[in-house]
């Protein structure tokens, strides 16, 4: 499925699939969709409060849940206490993720069409070798972010 090609798209078919598991669309969340949709990389809870404050910590988690529940919200885990949100891959498209294992910090990284290609017939074909059916993939990165890596 190809994701939604802006908000109003993206706000039609979040509203659609919590209505198809039997979930309201409510203020708050379509406040945390938005903030998820502009973010340009996965937030953390404190990420989202700050950017979001009319909606209180307690209710931007309970959201958060209920949308990842109604699969709209994918959680990363950085290790640790470092939970990070982001809209699924279905709205946002197929991605990766660098992640600092300093900071936490993780970004969205994007390969281009021929290495992804590339990289997808190899997964395969590994998983081919091991009698795997691979039905999707996701590719992070740790290392240390820009900030870290220069305090070294």
């Amino acid at each position: 499925m190809e994701p939604p090609k802006d908000l109003d798209q993206l706000h039609e078919e979040v509203g659609r699939r919590l209505a198809v598991s039997g979930q309201r669309y409510t203020g708050g969340r379509r406040a945390l969709v938005d903030v998820l949709a502009t973010a340009q990389r996965p937030l953390t809870l404190r990420d989202i409060v700050l950017l979001v404050p009319e909606l209180p910590q307690s209710s931007a988690y309970r959201n958060l849940d209920a949308l990842r529940e109604g699969g709209i919200v994918y959680r990363i885990s950085a290790g640790g206490d470092r939970a990070h949100f982001e809209l699924a891959e279905s709205l946002l498209g197929h991605h990766h993720h660098l992640i600092c294992v300093s900071c936490g910090t993780i970004e969205d990284m994007r390969l281009d069409g021929k290495l992804e290609d590339e990289v997808d017939r190899a997964l395969v074909g590994a998983a081919g070798q091991a009698g795997f059916t691979p039905l999707r993939h996701s590719l992070d990165l740790y290392g240390e972010c820009s900030d870290c890596g220069d305090e070294a």
